[in-house]
């Protein structure tokens, strides 16, 4: 038998006002419990002593036969002090990705990395030729004087298409 320590709904529409239960896992919401152990009224000021009353001896008492506190009320306990409070999960249970999304961002994280391999690659070859032609300085003579010959060419095209 599952038990959980969890909110009944009571009151009219739009005026909640709930009993802090302990009952099994699988009766309905408002259904048969096994023991009252408090209530919660939330149409009350925060700072008043009715908005949350519950009986600490009891609800220690099925702690420890091990009845599960829902979130809400795992939340209010810890506000008395009569819980932990509730851990926060990084990414609700809902949006929680599933194994073919896992497969695909793992997949997509190895393909990146492939690519700053590749990258970091080509960076070392760039930085290799750069390192040659500099031991290498006579090589780029020629390839300087060719450039000015090239640059008179094309000075001399545009003077032809002015005269034009």
């Amino acid at each position: 038998m599952a038990l959980k320590i969890r909110l009944s709904r009571g009151g009219s529409k739009k005026r909640p006002f709930y009993r802090i239960v302990v009952a099994e896992a699988s009766a309905p919401r408002d259904g048969r419990y096994v023991e009252r152990v408090g209530h919660y009224n939330p149409m009350v000021a925060k700072d008043n002593d009715q908005r949350l009353v519950v009986n600490g001896e009891r609800i220690t008492h099925w702690l420890g036969l091990g009845a599960q506190p829902t979130e809400r009320v795992q939340k209010l306990l810890s506000t008395v002090s009569l819980a932990e409070p509730v851990k926060l999960r990084e990414q609700p249970k809902k949006s929680a990705p599933g194994k073919k999304r896992a497969e695909r961002e793992a997949e997509a994280a190895e393909a990146a990395a492939a690519a700053a391999a590749e990258a970091a690659e080509a960076a070392a070859a760039a930085a290799a030729e750069a390192a040659e032609a500099e031991a290498a300085p006579a090589d780029e003579a020629p390839a300087e004087v060719e450039a000015p010959a090239e640059a008179e060419a094309a000075a001399e095209e545009t003077d032809g298409e002015a005269q034009s």
